[in-house]
């Protein structure tokens, strides 16, 4: 799964989409409830086409800020500080960035998008089940997102977020499943600073 994490990054940091207005039905929902979120903090299990799991700890603060903390061993980081997304591979030293942009996933980086342009509702057999999928129709090479949801009422915007599925343009599938979320806690900006392996000291 980390090679995977490279389409990973390519589906959060795709160019940019239109912004705000309103959405109706489930999805004006989804909005509503991205909208109520400002931080959040849950444990994910990431599991790709090979069916290999990785686990870690999700960490987001709007606006932009978002932490892929993996299991010990793992030598991989995915780190978005407000401005730009990182990835870096401690094993190798490396360093890749890209601009945030407004890509399907940035959604829950900065819900102020208008969801009706890049966004549909997918029809499901259980109605406690909302599936959204999202992606850019003039950079299809970026693939595609669909965000799981389920109607909680003790949940901001009366709704929870179990996870997503990336599909990048090789059709290669990434499978995030999110527990134990937390909603609005206060996270401090120093969750998104990383170590820079290309030097001895210091951070980015």
């Amino acid at each position: 799964m980390i090679l995977r994490n490279v389409s990973l990054l390519a589906l959060l940091a795709a160019p940019a989409l239109v912004s705000a207005a309103p959405a109706t039905g489930d999805l004006g929902l989804v909005q509503n409830h991205l909208q109520s979120v400002q931080s959040m903090t849950a444990a994910f299990s990431q599991t790709d086409r090979a069916g290999k799991v990785l686990t870690g700890t999700l960490t987001l603060k709007k606006p932009g800020k978002i932490r892929f903390q993996y299991e010990k061993g793992v030598p991989i980081l995915i780190v978005g500080d407000g401005s730009a997304l990182t990835f870096i591979d401690y094993s190798v030293k490396q360093v890749q960035r890209w601009p945030i942009g407004n890509s399907p996933l940035s959604v829950l980086l900065n819900p102020s998008r208008d969801m009706t342009r890049f966004a549909k509702v997918i029809p499901g057999f259980d109605p406690r089940i909302i599936s959204v999928e999202a992606h850019d129709p003039k950079h299809p090479e970026y693939g595609r997102i669909t965000l799981v949801f389920v109607r909680d009422t003790g949940a901001p915007g009366g709704l929870m977020l179990q996870g997503w599925v990336a599909l990048d343009s090789q059709n290669n599938r990434t499978t995030i499943r999110l527990s134990n979320q937390h909603f609005n806690a206060p996270v401090s900006d120093k969750a998104f600073q990383w170590n820079d392996p290309r030097r001895s000291l210091g951070k980015n």
